[in-house]
């Protein structure tokens, strides 16, 4: 039986992680900002610490007496302006201090959790761990992440801390909070109308990525990368597919990307001003046909990572959210 520090574990991957991990035996040592949102994780038998990673102190007490550290706490917004400076603080310098305090303290492992939208746009192609990018970001959040594995992980693993970085594409399924989630949400009340044309995405089923992480942790290589993609599919295709699981028909339009560029410049113009776009200029510049395609061959074959189909995962993820919103 292993010790573990785990951020982010009252999100959506760090949950399901630290859930895998009790459910092997493993104690797990959690750092929350509010005891009062770790309920479930004490329930659990979580060992709870109050702190913050972007408070480096914070760190050293729950991370002492650990035998691995899985840093997956990260600011994720799509169209927000951050005009605070929270996204640097949190996936920049946050990373920073983790990743550092592993090494002060001679942790054994350390697997942090990074993404496949640190390549930008893969323009339709399918990329392994050795493609590399540098902007344009078409997030505040890529941006971060890049800086936090370019600037921070990658120079921290070549100065000899013991590290494996893991890359997961999108992430989806019961507990799933982002733009995805409520996009579904409107299709199971009938009332999706559009999905934009071209945009594609490697979709992950949260339990694999949580499983690929803790693989990770056990045989991933110390200094390697490795990408935990499931399978390519577009817009038109993963909603199209929830709809046929509820017997409803497909979102009827499908806007070029064109159409969505000009109206994320438009957007961006709105923005500029201070007037509120019906969507963000962000979220429309990624809807945009951007693709982010990525293997994860070499995960698979070293760690024995392995990615449901899109069908059978959507239909746990659609269960969970008809249970959810009364409609079972």
């Amino acid at each position: 039986m292993a010790r573990f520090f785990v951020t982010g574990a009252t999100g959506f991957l760090g949950g399901e992680l630290v859930k895998q991990l009790i459910g092997r035996g493993h104690q797990v040592v959690a750092l929350v900002r509010s005891l009062d949102r770790a309920t479930l994780l004490s329930a659990m038998g979580v060992e709870l610490h109050t702190g913050d990673i972007t408070n480096r102190e914070s760190l050293r007490t729950p991370m002492r007496s650990a035998d691995g550290v899985f840093h997956v706490a990260a600011w994720y917004k799509l169209g927000v302006r951050d005009s605070s400076g929270i996204a640097e603080r949190v996936n920049v310098d946050g990373t920073r201090y983790v990743l550092d305090m592993a090494r002060e303290l001679a942790i054994q492992r350390v697997v942090y959790t990074s993404t496949v939208s640190v390549f930008g746009d893969t323009y339709g192609k399918l990329v392994n761990e050795s493609y590399s990018a540098h902007g344009p970001f078409l997030t505040e959040y890529d941006r971060s992440k890049w800086r936090a594995h370019y600037d921070v992980a990658v120079p921290l693993m070549q100065a000899g801390l013991p590290l494996i970085i893991v890359m997961p594409g999108a992430i989806y399924g019961p507990g799933d909070t982002s733009a995805v989630h409520r996009t579904l949400v409107r299709l199971l009340r009938g009332r999706l109308l559009m999905t934009p044309k071209g945009v594609t995405f490697c979709w992950g089923y949260v339990e694999d990525i949580a499983r690929g992480l803790r693989q990770a942790m056990d045989a991933g290589r110390v200094g390697e990368s490795y990408l935990l993609t499931g399978p390519a599919h577009t817009f038109q295709d993963v909603f199209a597919t929830a709809a046929r699981i509820v017997g409803r028909r497909p979102p009827p339009l499908h806007p070029p990307r064109f159409m969505m560029r000009a109206a994320a410049s438009l957007a961006a113009l709105l923005e500029k001003w201070d007037f509120r776009a019906p969507y963000p200029a962000e979220v429309l510049r990624l809807m945009a046909g951007t693709t982010w395609i990525a293997t994860s061959a070499k995960a698979e074959g070293e760690l024995g990572f392995t990615a449901r189909p899109l069908d059978e995962g959507l239909r746990h993820t659609i269960e969970h959210e008809l249970r959810q919103l009364g409609m079972s």
